[in-house]
């Protein structure tokens, strides 16, 4: 599905900007590419979707950091520690890069 996503962002970013339709017809597909994203249903589907991207990256995270947790330097282990103690905590609402996780 994300690369099917991609590939249509691809299309249509290629699309507006090889254009030689103007103006007119840019203003046209950026009005419609902005009632497509306030679909409710488009943003409902994108929510689900990130949601399931958190869920498998948490399971990732844990998956990988407890096969190599003892190899990496402890700096790094610390920082794996802190942020694995914030999540199980359940009070973990944005990570370090300032993405929510709601």
């Amino acid at each position: 599905m994300r690369y099917r996503l991609t590939f249509v962002a691809g299309l249509a970013l290629g699309y507006v900007l090889g254009t030689r339709a103007g103006r007119e017809r840019y203003e046209q597909l950026k009005k419609s590419a902005r009632e497509v994203a306030q679909n409710p249903a488009v943003r409902n589907t994108a929510e689900s979707a990130a949601q399931q991207t958190r869920h498998f990256a948490g399971k990732a995270f844990h998956s990988v950091s407890d096969k190599v947790g003892s190899r990496v330097p402890d700096s790094v282990a610390g920082r794996v520690r802190s942020i694995r103690e914030r999540g199980q905590a359940g009070d973990a609402l944005e990570d370090d890069w300032g993405t929510s996780n709601t």
